[in-house]
């Protein structure tokens, strides 16, 4: 990908979109290069409508005001559909975790997102996570049972164990997914059975003192 640095550019645009992808995760400059001179032959206003969803992306997405999720307006889409049961918590790390259990289609409650884990090592603490909307919620709406769908890290480990201690006083059930997530390893990137059977075969959560 040298090359990408040292050719000149006929088009300063063409060169600015370029750069401009190539700060995309996983989008490395050649990659970005091959999209910009896709984009430009496209007679589908394809990259018209790619603009037109990006800019509504970053001026009119919210996060939802309490499970702390994307959405379109301030409650999102999960949240009020009444449909789904309201005294069950799905606790996740952010938003793809979300995704990735929906997907699952085994998981008919709602869900709480942290925005991370606790992690003293990249100065994540309690207090930059979504902790104390969690326990505000669990008082406020009598929930019955919180599963710890949480990547089965140390830093994963840590958080739901934070959170029960947190939560022993109230009359809450804490449950943790089964196993079928190896130690370590990424929620999101567990395949859909494998995730699907680990909320189904989900534990009781004891923390010990």
């Amino acid at each position: 990908m040298l090359f990408l640095y040292n050719m000149q550019f006929s088009s300063k645009i063409l060169e600015e979109a370029v750069m401009a992808l190539s700060t995309l995760p996983g989008i490395g400059k050649k990659t970005a290069l091959r999209l910009a001179l896709h984009l430009t032959s496209d007679k589908h206003q394809k990259s018209l409508n790619i603009a037109q969803a990006l800019t509504r992306l970053h001026h009119e997405i919210k996060t939802c005001k309490t499970c702390f999720n994307l959405s379109d307006t301030d409650t999102c889409g999960i949240c009020q559909n009444g449909s789904r049961r309201q005294k069950i918590l799905c606790v996740v790390e952010s938003t793809r975790d979300v995704m990735a259990i929906e997907e699952t289609q085994q998981f008919s409650g709602l869900y709480h997102i942290l925005g991370g884990v606790i992690s003293p090592l990249e100065g994540v603490g309690p207090q930059d996570l979504n902790i104390d909307a969690l326990v505000e919620r669990v008082k406020n709406r009598e929930i019955e049972e919180i599963i710890m769908a949480i990547s089965p890290t140390i830093e994963g480990e840590t958080t739901i164990y934070y959170i029960s201690k947190l939560l022993k006083e109230l009359p809450v059930k804490v449950s943790v997914i089964a196993r079928g997530i190896s130690f370590g390893g990424e929620l999101e990137y567990a395949d859909e059975l494998t995730l699907g059977r680990s909320i189904m075969a989900r534990l009781p959560y004891h923390a010990e003192i």
